[in-house]
């Protein structure tokens, strides 16, 4: 099923960094400028999704970004999820967003959903979605408390998630 969460700003003051960083109680992401909150009562790897997409988060939109390596100086679409599903324990190797169509098992996940067409990719995790474009095209990884329009997109989630 998927979480749909309504997105609030959320205080903390708990440092950001991959493998650990803010929660929030309860089931969905919140975001506070550039860095969201894991939700408590997610598994471990929506958890270390989340925290690790908090260190790319200034990161700016770089074509190829991501492919070649997850630890880049910028990502595009593909990059950004390759990145999130990487540090989850998800992907062994950066995939493009053509490839991701295939990737994990079909539809809408409980806690991850990656939502991809030939051309461009992006994902919510626990309500929240990640995303390199926005109201300025290709801005790079930022978390973004509106959903997009999913039409023309192809639903995947992993395994059990």
């Amino acid at each position: 099923m998927l979480r749909f969460c309504t997105v609030a700003l959320a205080l903390f003051t708990a440092p950001i960094f991959a493998g650990s960083g803010p929660m929030v109680s309860g089931d969905c992401a919140y975001v506070q400028g550039s860095i969201a909150c894991a939700p408590a009562n997610a598994p471990q790897v929506v958890k270390e999704a989340i925290w690790a997409l908090n260190t790319i988060q200034t990161k700016p939109y770089r074509w190829g970004g991501g492919h070649a390596t997850f630890n880049d100086i910028g990502y595009d679409c593909s990059g950004t999820v390759s990145f999130m599903l990487h540090h989850a324990g998800l992907l062994d190797e950066p995939t493009p967003s053509r490839e991701m169509m295939a990737w994990g098992e079909s539809g809408p996940g409980r806690w991850i959903t990656v939502y991809a067409r030939p051309g461009h990719v992006f994902a919510v995790i626990a309500g929240l979605r990640i995303d390199t474009t926005g109201r300025r095209a290709e801005e790079g990884p930022r978390w973004r408390a509106e959903f997009r329009n999913a039409a023309g997109f192809i639903a995947r989630h992993p395994p059990g998630l």
